[in-house]
């Protein structure tokens, strides 16, 4: 078996009594989109912080790419290659689609941000910026004030972010969030190419999208992992039905 590019080694994490990740151990191999999935409150925002490095772990750790990471900030992170698109969006609504893939593409140098005006006349960062957003199909808007995109196409737009930084692998928290079936459907085809670049770790609430993507799916709750397994052994797993998915099974 090819070894995971992630991979959690019981992570728990306390708030106070509260026990918001029960020693949940994950794992995402290469070529895969692995979902995780469960009802609200069931600690999937905290297990992505804490993947992501915006959260320590009360105990247990965090691999990336076979290294130890779980002391490593979410920007070093990021620096190693885990690209990160967000549940509410982080980017610069003013600025033009071009200038946001820049943002990124300058992350990924190391400059600092206050360097940001000739990186817009360096044409290294510029054809990795604009490589990117021809990679998700936004190289005819690039010149748009990003407030201008359509809801999906700024879940397009991170994407390409997380891209300048040739992620390794890609964290990804609800990207269908806010999209009506017809945006769902397009973003789920755009991810399912996606694969091919990166692995996808997907936290997502949109199950037919988790359904049509994911080659592995991991039920949380209550902070603690009760099932992983394929779609159907997800789909016929009864303490599954009974927690989260019901009638969706």
């Amino acid at each position: 078996m090819t070894d995971p590019i992630l991979k959690t080694h019981e992570i728990t994490r306390f708030f106070g009594a509260l026990k918001a990740s029960d020693a949940v151990s994950i794992d995402l191999r290469p070529g895969e989109i692995h979902a995780i999935i469960g009802p609200n409150g069931a600690g999937k925002s905290t297990l992505i912080a804490q993947i992501c490095g915006s959260l320590a772990p009360t105990s247990g750790r965090v691999e990336f790419q076979g290294r130890d990471v779980t002391g490593l900030s979410t920007r070093a992170r990021s620096r190693a290659g885990l690209g990160r698109t967000f549940q509410i969006s982080a980017l610069a609504m003013e600025d033009s689609v071009l200038q946001n893939a820049l943002l990124g593409a300058l992350g990924a140098s190391g400059r600092p941000w206050r360097f940001f005006g000739p990186a817009l006349k360096d044409s290294a960062l510029r054809e990795q910026a604009e490589d990117a957003l021809t990679r998700v199909g936004l190289q005819d808007d690039m010149h748009k004030r990003t407030a201008e995109l359509s809801h999906g196409q700024r879940r397009q737009l991170e994407v390409a972010v997380a891209l300048t930084l040739q992620p390794k692998a890609f964290v990804m928290d609800e990207p269908m969030a806010g999209l009506g079936s017809g945006g769902s459907k397009r973003l789920t085809g755009f991810l399912d190419g996606l694969r091919e670049q990166a692995p996808i770790l997907l936290v997502e609430h949109d199950m037919d999208a988790v359904f049509a993507l994911a080659d592995r799916i991991s039920v949380l709750v209550y902070g603690k992992v009760i099932a992983t397994g394929t779609v159907d052994e997800i789909r016929a797993n009864k303490e599954v039905q009974d927690a989260y998915l019901g009638e969706d099974a």
